[in-house]
């Protein structure tokens, strides 16, 4: 069984199937550490899969990023090689550093001091808490991720506010928010046609790598996605 850490319900309801288990965050990295702790011991690998924010700026909405190392205040952890290489290769990802962090990173200026800091192409709130399970049970560990957020794009409050703790979305919040300051109207309206392209080009990836999540292919030439 592949071990799955994710952020969304919407993520794990495209990444679940036959022979994975899916852990969705919801912002709340406690639980998803304690959670992906008690299945760890079932578990042959982790990846943490599902949506990113980018910090290069480069990198724009449905590009894929498959991580070289995951870097948080805990600590830098290398990701498995072999598996990254077949991930990025199989997605036509690019590679590189992610920032793992415990709170959202969603303005510009902020985006651009965490890549100045840290080298990170990208970042999520997932990934380091999945390195560490990874590392406590010595299982291979990688990172696939597809961007939402481009790294000259903040992310309107109404947007931030719409993860619930179970990772369902909190529409109440959402309008609640958007009617304290409806200007942020047009830039949600853009957050949400960016974030179904994300969502569209994961299903598409998670179709693509099939059960194995792209473990069946190490050691061999994955197929062109094109």
């Amino acid at each position: 069984m592949i071990l799955v850490a994710t952020g969304l319900k919407q993520e794990l309801n495209i990444l679940e199937g036959a022979g994975v288990l899916v852990v969705a965050g919801g912002g709340d990295g406690a639980r998803l550490e304690r959670e992906l702790e008690e299945a760890a011991g079932d578990a042959s690998a982790v990846i943490s899969m599902g949506l990113c924010g980018a910090l290069a700026p480069d990198l724009k909405p449905g590009d894929w990023v498959v991580a070289s190392e995951v870097i948080s205040n805990r600590n830098i952890c290398q990701t498995d090689a072999e598996w990254s290489a077949t991930l990025v290769k199989a997605l036509r990802a690019q590679t590189g550093p992610m920032l793992g962090s415990d709170t959202m990173i969603a303005d510009v200026a902020a985006k651009a001091d965490a890549h100045t800091a840290t080298g990170a192409i990208a970042v999520d709130m997932e990934s380091h808490i999945a390195a560490a399970v990874a590392a406590r049970h010595n299982l291979p560990f990688a990172v696939a991720r597809v961007v939402s957020d481009a790294a000259g794009r903040s992310l309107p409050r109404a947007a931030q506010a719409g993860m619930a703790a179970d990772g369902s979305m909190d529409i109440g919040a959402v309008l609640r928010a958007l009617a304290a300051d409806p200007r942020q109207l047009p830039a949600l309206i853009r957050v949400g046609a960016e974030a179904g392209k994300a969502f569209r080009e994961l299903r598409r990836g998670r179709d693509f790598l099939g059960p194995g999540l792209g473990r069946s292919y190490v050691g061999q030439l994955p197929l062109n996605v094109a």
